[in-house]
């Protein structure tokens, strides 16, 4: 096994746009944020996120649950591509294709770094156990929260039950 401290840290010398396909993917850190629904406002264009997952993330392990065959599934599905990330404003702060894009490193959570999907999970940025599929929600705005867009802490540890927003 390849020791984290020794890894090919090919990010820091490969542009977005000349990645392999397996470079572009490992760069998913799999947190399952940007699988979550969310709303924009007509008005003012501001981003509300929610905690609704597409109906393919499975919510404990936010992977999801057919990646090849998703864009037949779910019409919106979106593949992120280097020329996409930097016009993409509901990325989380923390992601990797918008962190590299912004001409920052990886965070040191991050499982390239890592060498492991948990670190993920005890960094605060995952959604599992803190979102619900689609299929289960009722009103997507009964489901608003705020952590998507905030950076991954530790307080954020993934809660084991789903609590509806409190003006519902």
């Amino acid at each position: 096994m390849t020791s984290p401290t020794h890894i090919n840290e090919f990010w820091k010398t490969t542009p977005l746009d000349q990645m392999t396909t397996q470079q572009w993917e490992s760069l998913c850190d799999g947190c399952g944020r940007c699988c979550l629904h969310k709303l924009r406002d007509e008005d003012t264009d501001e981003i509300h996120y929610t905690s609704v997952a597409c109906r393919l993330l499975d919510v404990s392990t936010c992977r999801c649950t057919d990646y090849p065959q998703r864009h037949r599934k779910v019409q919106d599905c979106i593949t992120l591509t280097p020329e996409m990330v930097a016009g993409l404003d509901w990325l989380p702060p923390d992601c990797g294709y918008r962190r590299l894009s912004e001409g920052k490193d990886l965070p040191d959570w991050h499982p390239l770094l890592t060498g492991t999907a948990e670190s993920v999970i005890t960094s605060g940025a995952s959604a599992a156990g803190r979102c619900i599929s689609e299929r289960k929600a009722g009103d997507l705005e009964d489901y608003l929260v705020t952590w998507p867009s905030e950076p991954a802490t530790a307080s954020h540890h993934p809660v084991i039950r789903h609590v509806r927003a409190e003006n519902s």
